[in-house]
């Protein structure tokens, strides 16, 4: 706009470039109303799974207590991240989100016992 002469109604070009930027705009900001919408509803569906995560998070943190026991019964949090994993991946599927929460949630403890229960010392 500086460096236009004359009347800026005249200038085409310059009309053309703003109508552009304008056309720009809007999809920018509608684009950034779909990024928030997402946002909201991956939050939503990321709350569903909270209870996996807890459940991991408590029985993680007894595998590491049963040390007190014994220092033999030391397990890495690498070994944990495996057994998660593998609930995860073997767990009965299901459509509804809150069987499937529910389906991890029983895998991961099952496997988390068989786990103990084959490391244990009589």
């Amino acid at each position: 706009m500086a460096s236009a002469e004359g009347s800026l109604l005249d200038d085409v070009e310059l009309i053309d470039v703003l109508a552009t930027i304008k056309t720009k705009s809007k999809e920018v900001t509608e684009k950034l109303q779909e990024a928030s919408e997402k946002k909201i509803e991956i939050n939503e569906k990321r709350e569903i799974f909270r209870p996996v995560a807890a459940r991991g998070a408590v029985l993680y943190f007894c595998i590491v207590e049963m040390t007190l026991v014994q220092w033999m019964y030391n397990t890495s949090l690498n070994q944990f991240i495996g057994l998660f994993e593998w609930s995860i991946i073997n767990s009965k599927k299901d459509q509804l989100p809150k069987i499937r929460v529910e389906n991890i949630v029983s895998c991961l403890t099952m496997k988390v016992y068989r786990y103990i229960n084959r490391g244990l010392f009589e």
